[in-house]
């Protein structure tokens, strides 16, 4: 018997402040299933009309799943945030791309009519495993030349974009990661990034107790001058500095997605509605251009083309790779359609968290731009993939109707 399809909608998102990794950040000694769990409990505190017992699934991602983000996160988190335990959940990884992966896999469920409520988020918390931490690569991938060795390190991918990208040079990769900076500071100074913020009480051995409200990992104030004389770590005399890199990060996200027959049964909000998605592999030496040949087969099957995109929250684990999409779409890297709440450069990327947070702010600028009708959030992932997922405005007066060519 056929089945009848369903809208997805994007209910709400909220995040963790971000911290930065390593024994000084604010979450040193914080657990990272913790991180999730405040997320969770503040979007069922902030949709009182969802009954717990109407979510369906959870899905959390985490790049290294083990520690105090292994035993399955999804289900763990869901217990511990108190969801009832008829409320099932697990654990996903497609590495930076985990939380856009955990929210497109459930969204799928609720399309499909699996599901009608869904919580999907991620968790990195960089300072306690840092990536790669107990990961066994087989001796293969290199000895038989499937990839490249310089795939398994992210920055020299960078620096591997840059050599096939000379016109993306260090001086234009220091002049974006400092508009990121700047972007982020005027959104923090408007109001624009607290709303998705989820207080987080933290302990620290020599700070004591506090209370994390803001990211850790901005720079405002930063000057092209300030990122010139960084050292580049993945290459002598390169392009990659920590200036116009996102760091090692701690954080979470989560999100509620939900058919628009269910988010209107409940009164629920709509923030978003999604059109479609897609994942895509690349060389893995140059897994930067993931996002390119991801967002243009998302828009092929969306029937759009880059024209129709308002909006654009891309994810900017290297400026070269933001740069590299940008070059390729015609899209100048001023453009005020692109990240305008600063990136990952500033706020940092917890690597399978950082999806939602591009997701949230999209869904924010929704609301404020009803003129806006379409948005793509948008990422390269390690090991050579790309992930672009589409969503539409409710707030435009065309919304839900089929575009006119």
């Amino acid at each position: 018997m056929p089945r009848t399809l369903h809208e997805v909608v994007f209910v709400d998102g909220v995040r963790t402040p971000f911290g930065k990794a390593g024994e000084k950040g604010m979450y040193a000694q914080t657990r990272a299933d913790d991180l999730v769990i405040k997320c969770i409990r503040e979007l069922m505190r902030r949709q009182p009309n969802l009954p717990p017992e109407s979510v369906d699934e959870v899905a959390i991602a985490a790049t290294t799943q083990i520690g105090d983000q292994g035993l399955t996160i999804g289900r763990m988190a869901a217990l511990l945030s108190g969801l009832p335990k008829s409320v099932p959940g697990y654990a996903i990884d497609r590495m930076c791309a985990g939380a856009m992966t955990a929210v497109t896999t459930t969204a799928s469920g609720i399309a499909f009519g699996a599901y009608d409520v869904a919580i999907a988020g991620g968790v990195e918390h960089m300072g306690h495993h840092p990536m790669g931490e107990g990961t066994d690569p087989n001796p293969r991938i290199v000895a038989e030349k499937l990839v490249d060795p310089s795939a398994l390190v992210m920055g020299k991918t960078a620096e591997n974009l840059h050599d096939r990208f000379p016109a993306i040079t260090k001086e234009r990769c220091d002049a974006f990661a400092v508009g990121s900076q700047n972007k982020l500071a005027k959104a923090y100074a408007e109001g624009k990034i607290q709303q998705d913020l989820v207080p987080v009480a933290t302990r620290h051995a020599e700070k004591g107790w506090g209370l994390a409200t803001t990211d850790e990992p901005p720079r405002p104030g930063t000057t092209v001058e300030d990122l010139a004389g960084l050292k580049t770590p993945f290459r002598a005399h390169g392009n990659v500095t920590a200036g116009n890199a996102a760091g090692l990060n701690d954080g979470a996200t989560a999100c509620i997605l939900a058919s628009e027959e269910k988010a209107k049964e409940l009164g629920l909000p709509v923030g978003m509605r999604l059109v479609g998605y897609s994942f895509v592999g690349v060389d893995p030496e140059v897994m930067g251009i993931g996002p390119v040949p991801a967002t243009e087969k998302a828009l092929k099957q969306a029937g759009l083309t880059i024209d129709d995109i308002d909006l654009f929250e891309l994810n900017e684990a290297f400026a070269v790779q933001v740069l590299a999409f940008l070059d390729h779409f015609g899209i100048d890297a001023e453009d005020e359609r692109v990240n305008a709440y600063g990136g990952a450069i500033a706020t940092g990327h917890p690597l399978a968290s950082s999806g939602v947070r591009l997701m949230t702010q999209l869904s924010r600028q929704f609301a404020e731009k009803p003129e806006a009708r379409y948005g793509l959030t948008a990422m390269c992932i390690g090991i050579g993939m790309g992930g672009a997922v589409i969503w539409e405005n409710p707030n435009h007066p065309d919304y839900g109707k089929e575009k006119v060519a």
